[in-house]
């Protein structure tokens, strides 16, 4: 499967990505099927956001809401690694909920795309459209 994603909401990961650094930014992307139509940033809450990212759960719950009274649905997040590839590392596969939702990894100014599968992260290949 090949993901579909605004080029606009790819150069927003990017810019919160860059603006954040040296610290990871976070976020929740919005969407369903194959198409990606927003990335809300959100607060890092984690103690150590250095090296690891917490989605603030007031943004996650206030997305869920949204989601059941017929707004975008939560097709997955993102997060930086601003010292690294944009891989999942060994604490995202700790992290992970293996409930098939799209995680987007921005690092070393790439943004690559995982679907976090029972398995584990798989690479989805993605195209940017115009938008």
């Amino acid at each position: 499967m090949t993901l579909h994603i605004s080029s606009k909401v790819l150069d927003a990961m990017k810019a919160a990505a860059a603006s954040a650094a040296p610290l990871e930014c976070c976020g929740i992307l919005l969407g369903s099927g194959d198409t990606i139509i927003g990335a809300v940033p959100t607060a890092n809450v984690h103690p150590l956001p250095a090296a690891h990212f917490e989605i603030d759960p007031a943004a996650l719950i206030s997305a869920y809401r949204d989601e059941r009274g017929g707004g975008p649905a939560i097709a997955g997040f993102y997060h930086s690694h601003p010292n690294g590839v944009a891989v999942p590392s060994a604490t995202d596969a700790a992290m992970a909920a293996h409930d098939g939702r799209i995680w987007a990894i921005i690092g070393a100014g790439n943004i690559r795309f995982w679907r976090d599968e029972s398995t584990g992260f798989n690479e989805l290949s993605y195209a940017a459209i115009t938008g």
